[in-house]
């Protein structure tokens, strides 16, 4: 996986091997050992990486293009947590690993934004009530 996931990476940059090689103060021979799965570079080394591709360090090391629909990695602190089924009345059901991460249990309340050209969002309501107060609070004359 590390090794794919760095040969992706560096194509998707337009990077060659000696790029990648000076950025991080290695030699071009480690890179291309690295990248044929020869080598596995230092934790160090690994989140220099990470930090160069704009990667999580798990997500550099572990991520599987197959059982992401086949989808390339994610910027870090970007997520794709699955597919989703709509049910008859519109309900739908958040994959685990987003609740978990997004600390969403039974009982919250969601809101669902909405932009025609960019999609949807849900977000915790206390989350947007506490924008919006800050907003609210930061004009003069609203308070």
């Amino acid at each position: 996986m590390f090794s794919e996931n760095l040969v992706k990476l560096r194509k998707l940059k337009n990077l060659t091997q000696e790029d990648i090689a000076a950025k991080i103060g290695v030699t071009r021979q480690s890179v291309a050992k690295w990248e044929a799965g020869e080598t596995i570079p230092d934790i160090d080394r690994c989140k220099l990486l990470a930090e160069l591709f704009e990667v999580s360090l798990d997500d550099l090391a572990n991520y599987e293009a197959e059982n992401n629909m086949g989808l390339p990695l994610p910027p870090k602190g970007k997520h794709l947590f699955g597919m989703v089924t709509v049910g008859d009345k519109g309900q739908i059901v958040i994959p685990a690993k987003a609740r978990k991460l997004f600390d969403i249990s039974a009982g919250d309340q969601l809101v669902v934004l909405g932009d025609e050209t960019q999609g949807l969002a849900i977000l915790k309501s206390d989350h947007i009530l506490s924008l919006a107060d800050a907003v609210r609070n930061g004009i003069p004359g609203q308070n």
